[in-house]
């Protein structure tokens, strides 16, 4: 890879240009494997320099605590509970403003490079609230000055909390300078709560599953304020580990290897897949990285939880800050670099800090409750994915995660870029702006397809975006509306119980889309994505619909749930925002495990279609 040109593929564009979707995966697949996404050194070094300066700016914050003296002298306030305190909160400020995960080109973010908050700051955006129908003063979905209120009140009141003085000393925690004013935390908590329900999407940017939770932990007296937040920490190690336990996340590991910038040989990366260039599946390598790892993030941290200090917290905190580092080190997709080294400080100053407090210090119930509350969403959202974002659910890195994908007509796209109140084009437009010509962005569009076709629902996603794009070429193309669907069977179908019969692809349904990440779309409509983020649903379907007014047949979506720890199965659902949901069913995981990054043709299992009112001609 240059310093500052990407590594592009080296093809034959009119040639290329001709093949079918799979044909041109296929190519950009191979040079993945063997370079990454060609990232160049100068954008890897500016998210390095973004990472130094988040750590920068954290340390001058801490330092300006009166009480807090020396700017290299760390050993003598590291472990002091203020420090903790303003370095959570930074941190959720930092994610808040949007230049924490899902910033920059690395995440398809190219003018501007960030969202948030150019979004949550103008009304008229959309919002999607979580509970619409059953909290009251949440329902729509338009931002209004409330909302905007909301937002900046909780902004406003972070900032005063990290320039904020200590209440003085608490002898229990050995501290003399001691902890943030309690209406400080209260007016946090209430705030993100009010913005969070009116908005999922500022509670999932806020990342509330840590930086919310271990907020309400500084509402704890004493040790009991510690103790939450090690148990916090256990809940997310323990959680992300017991989401790794599937067939997928090998290929995370695969894929992240030939994009890390420090293996800078191809014949390294090669390496990581089963049989480099005809085999792209996850190689020995992979396997008992991920393996490994997911053993190192369960068994580590209890040991470390549990050795109440000496040598061997010494080592499994030191096992712990390499196993953050090195995911650190691979800058991955998405981004998500401050949360890691958070973490990497975190455990240095909970847990060797202050080693000594553990369980039997226990002086109130609440950091149990706390943590069976954390506890009790990661096991439903591994049991009901569908129901918990990933997030909250601690499948981070898990490979296991809801997606989507969007066929989308440039009518539609045009309709889109003029009917919501948006910052951010369409990713197309973007990376047409940004690589010269619509030739030019078609590279990184198809390496883009590359990428999410190397983890294993990308084989899913695009099999059933043949079947979503089917018949909708022609005038009447929604399900119950005439030319929907064919007797022809689809490739690879099978019915609920009976022969279920499959719509027609053909070259000319497919030609007239282009193919859109969900969490792209996302970013575009809601000013953030990490990931889906579980906002790419019906809700925002539905909201797309009421501001642009789709024709039956302008948009095809794929919704493709996360596997439920207890099944093989990923469900799915196909929608016309039109018209509505149109087919429904299943595929087996070890079906997508199995396939090449570029195989689009997966066994898929119907159990409900809508039924046409005549049969297309």
């Amino acid at each position: 890879m240059g310093f500052l040109k990407q590594n592009t593929p080296e093809i034959d564009f009119p040639t290329w240009s001709q093949g079918t979707r799979a044909e041109k995966i296929k190519p950009m697949a191979r040079h993945w494997a063997e370079v990454g996404f060609g990232t160049p050194v100068a954008l890897h070094l500016f998210y390095v320099a973004k990472i130094a300066l988040y750590i920068v700016i954290a340390w001058a914050v801490v330092i300006t605590t009166p009480g807090i003296d020396g700017f290299l002298d760390v050993t003598s306030w590291y472990n002091e509970p203020i420090v903790f305190q303003k370095v959570v909160l930074y941190t959720m400020l930092f994610e808040l403003v949007g230049l924490g995960c899902g910033f920059g080109p690395l995440n398809n973010r190219f003018f501007p490079p960030m969202g948030s908050i150019l979004y949550w700051l103008r009304p008229k955006t959309i919002r999607q609230p979580p509970w619409p129908h059953r909290v009251p003063l949440t329902k729509g979905d338009t931002r209004r000055p409330v909302d905007v209120l909301l937002y900046a009140a909780l902004l406003v009141m972070l900032v005063v909390a990290l320039f904020s003085s200590g209440t003085g000393a608490i002898p229990e925690l050995d501290t003399t300078v001691g902890v943030l004013p309690d209406w400080e935390i209260w007016t946090i908590v209430v705030l993100l709560a009010a913005a969070g329900l009116r908005d999922k999407t500022i509670f999932l940017a806020a990342r509330g599953e840590v930086y919310g939770a271990l907020t309400v932990t500084f509402l704890f007296s004493g040790v009991d304020m510690i103790l939450g937040a090690k148990l916090i920490f256990l809940v997310i190690w323990l959680g992300a580990a017991t989401s790794k336990l599937n067939k997928h996340f090998p290929f995370v590991i695969a894929t992240m290897m030939s994009n890390n910038p420090i293996w800078r040989t191809p014949k390294i990366k090669r390496k990581f897949f089963e049989d480099f260039p005809e085999d792209l599946r996850p190689g020995r390598r992979s396997r008992w990285i991920a393996h490994f790892s997911t053993a190192v993030e369960g068994l580590v941290p209890i040991v470390l939880f549990f050795s109440g200090g000496g040598w061997l917290t010494a080592v499994a905190a030191t096992i712990m800050l390499i196993f953050h580092f090195g995911i650190l080190s691979s800058i991955p997709m998405g981004v998500p670099l401050e949360w890691n080294v958070f973490m990497m400080f975190g455990l240095v100053a909970l847990f060797v800090g202050h080693s000594d407090i553990g369980l039997t210090d226990l002086q109130s119930v609440w950091p149990i409750l706390l943590f069976l509350v954390s506890a009790a969403t990661v096991i439903t959202g591994n049991l009901m994915p569908r129901k918990v974002s990933f997030l909250p659910g601690m499948r981070y890195y898990a490979g296991n995660w809801d997606t989507s994908l969007w066929c989308i007509k440039p009518s539609a796209s045009a309709k889109i870029e003029s009917g919501i109140v948006a910052i951010a084009s369409m990713p197309a437009a973007q990376l047409e702006r940004f690589y010269g010509s619509p030739e030019a962005a078609q590279i990184p569009l198809y390496m883009g397809y590359a990428f999410r076709s190397f983890n294993s629902h990308g084989r899913a996603l695009f099999t059933l975006a043949h079947r979503a794009m089917a018949g909708a070429g022609s005038e009447a193309s929604g399900p119950n509306v005439t030319g929907a669907w064919s007797e022809a069977s689809g490739p690879n179908v099978t019915g609920a119980g009976s022969e279920a019969s499959g719509p027609k692809v053909t070259a000319q349904d497919e030609s007239e889309f282009v193919l859109t990440d969900g969490e792209r779309i996302t970013s575009t409509a809601m000013g953030w994505n990490f990931g889906d983020g579980h906002m790419c649903n019906e809700q925002l379907i539905a909201s797309l619909q009421r501001h642009c007014r789709f024709e039956p047949g302008e948009v095809r979506i794929v919704i493709l749930d996360a596997q439920p720890i207890h099944r093989q199965t990923q469900e799915y659902r196909l929608v016309d925002p039109a018209v509505g949901e149109f087919e429904r069913g299943f595929v087996n995981v070890a079906d997508l495990v199995t396939r090449q990054p570029w195989d689009d043709t997966i066994p898929v299992t119907v159990t409900w279609r809508a039924e046409s009112r005549e049969t297309a001609e």
